[in-house]
């Protein structure tokens, strides 16, 4: 398909008449938002953003959970040549107020009377416009905005204002989530992200029989990307707002597309595994035998070829794999990866339980998609082949650089970084990869994170903590061993997972402080630890390790909005457990 601009996505979406382009939830029910309604709600918003003066090139920002109001404020901005600016909700209000600082944002549309008094106190002028409150003296309702019939006919005016847009203007300004440091904005065009959306369309084919639970944060490049890629294809997109309202959604509408970041698919594998466990006995049996038959068939069921004709693949797929599938709505047919690794572990346990996941890469900058892995042509480990637009290449070290037509223009008012990360044409991703004989390309871990001990040894963190966080013990670990003399690691638990745990074998403890320092639970991690280093080269076998207390969350600041780990965050935030782990403290 191919796409000129981003407004061609939302002509596509609008034009071919169906009664069910969005699915929004309601109590207990999925209220459709027909593709007229889409049309006529979004041509109001683009009137009333014009008649306040926002032209071509005027930044509004768009603050809310995936809702329909988002795509609908995101092409209303994008008809009219305005430069849109997502912002996750959960930034604190000292981060929400630089990006809209730097920014310029003149409208601010929020989802909440919580975020409009967010905004309201930070003395910025600007006009906000709230989702979910009716108008008051300090803000505008959005209901209002879009309020109206759907006429049978299309505006012949506003068409043409969609058609005036060209590839070259500025799409969206979007704020990294700043694992490396200070965020930056993003300056995409709408020519970037559509030419990656024209080579992407032709990789999957869906169309409107299609459906997918739209939950990753619409303020990442990824779920945007996948919601403009759906559009275009004619794809239902079914809108959750709360990571914990994703399965319910998933049984009630039974998606044919799933798309996560690895962290879900983590938490399926625990949860899978810590029912067998719990349940013991013969199911705990049959679903160990499953997994190793499905060890058998990896390879075919990676590829999506069908399912294989043994025996006893077809009995394990009855007992355990559709069971597995079932949780997720139990009419998924094309699993997607994407956001951070997926690691080699969790892909393979995935296939072996039936369910092959197709892993893709990218970057902001990129926008975002750099290669994905497809049905008939999946390697596991591996992020896919390249796109066909784009060209790669490895500097000396290893870092993978890119450059084509998805390039990003740089970073918003800052020409010093956007000159660091540029070679020429050639983008500089940061992150650390090769490239096999057959064109599969693969990412080993981000060059700034890369563990470099005093003897001179090189480490890669994250498919070391990737086989950790396999654990339903381990929410999540981070390396650590920079300078040093040898690889540490601080454990974030899954505290749920290890307060059950810790009652089953009679532990008690008065709060979590105690608990992560009781010798039985060290012990049992220690396990962990000692299965891991098990495949390890010397020099990457993790020495030591210190349980805290604590979950790690984006709220809480360790992990970026894509459920990447903030290591810098980390290492400042337990700065004295890390030293401890290199003097005489006990090793724990």
């Amino acid at each position: 398909m191919q796409l000129r601009t981003l407004n061609d996505v939302f002509r596509n979406a609008t034009s071919r008449g169906q009664s069910r382009a969005i699915l929004s939830p309601s109590g207990d029910q999925w209220l459709p938002i027909s593709c007229d309604a889409l049309y006529w709600r979004t041509r109001r918003l683009a009137a009333w953003l014009m008649a306040q003066g926002i032209t071509k090139g005027d930044r509004v920002a768009l603050i809310a959970e995936n809702r329909w109001e988002w795509p609908v404020t995101d092409f209303a901005c994008l008809a009219i040549g305005a430069i849109d600016v997502p912002m996750f909700p959960t930034l604190t209000a000292d981060q929400t107020e630089a990006q809209l600082r730097d920014s310029g944002a003149k409208i601010v549309f929020v989802s909440t009377p919580d975020l409009a008094t967010k905004i309201l106190k930070s003395g910025l002028d600007v006009t906000v416009v709230v989702m979910d409150a009716e108008a008051s003296s300090q803000h505008i309702a959005f209901a209002d905005l879009v309020a109206g019939e759907e006429p049978g006919t299309r505006d012949a005016d506003f068409d043409a204002t969609l058609q005036a847009i060209e590839p070259g203007d500025i799409a969206t300004i979007i704020y990294t989530s700043g694992t490396t440091g200070d965020a930056k904005g993003v300056v995409l065009t709408h020519g970037n992200i559509a030419s990656n959306l024209t080579e992407t369309t032709d990789l999957f084919r869906f169309g409107a029989e299609d459906l997918m639970v739209s939950f990753l944060p619409l303020s990442h490049v990824t779920a945007r990307h996948i919601d403009y890629l759906f559009y275009a294809e004619n794809v239902t997109l079914a809108y959750v707002s709360r990571p914990e309202r994703v399965l319910p959604a998933m049984a009630a509408v039974k998606p044919t597309i799933f798309v996560a970041v690895p962290r879900v698919y983590e938490r399926v594998r625990q949860s899978a595994e810590g029912k067998a466990l719990k349940a013991g006995g013969l199911k705990a049996k049959i679903f160990a035998w499953a997994i190793r038959t499905g060890g058998k068939h990896r390879d075919q069921v990676a590829q999506a070829q069908g399912d294989p004709s043994s025996l006893a693949w077809k009995i394990a797929n009855k007992l355990v794999y559709s069971k597995l599938r079932e949780a997720m709505g139990g009419r998924v047919k094309v699993f997607v990866a994407g956001g951070a690794p997926l690691g080699i572990d969790l892909a393979r346990w995935f296939a072996d339980a039936g369910i092959p996941i197709f892993e893709g890469y990218g970057l902001t900058e990129t926008s975002p998609v750099i290669a994905v892995n497809l049905p008939g042509k999946n390697k596991l480990g591996s992020i896919g082949p390249k796109l066909k637009n784009l060209d790669v290449r490895f500097a000396e070290d290893g870092e993978l650089e890119v450059r084509g037509p998805s390039i990003f223009q740089g970073y918003w008012q800052k020409p010093e970084q956007t000159a660091a990360v540029m070679d020429g044409e050639w983008f500089k991703t940061g992150d650390i990869g090769a490239v096999d004989a057959e064109g599969f390309l693969s990412i080993t871990d981000r060059k700034r994170e890369l563990i470099k001990t005093v003897s001179g040894k090189f480490i890669a963190p994250q498919p070391i903590e990737n086989r950790l966080k396999v654990s339903p013990l381990i929410g999540f670990a981070a390396l650590q061993g920079d300078t040093r003399k040898y690889v540490t690691a601080i454990v974030s638990p899954d505290l749920v997972a290890l307060e059950e745990w810790a009652r089953e074998q009679g532990i008690q403890s008065s709060d979590r402080t105690a608990l992560v320092r009781e010798p039985k639970v060290i012990a049992r991690y220690q396990q962990e630890f000692d299965r891991v280093n098990a495949d390890a080269a010397p020099w990457e076998k993790v020495k030591r390790f210190r349980l805290v207390p604590d979950e790690w969350t984006v709220d809480t600041g360790e992990m970026t909005p894509s459920l990447k780990l903030k290591r810098r965050i980390v290492a400042a935030r337990y700065a004295s457990e890390i030293d401890a782990l290199y003097t005489g403290a006990e090793a724990e």
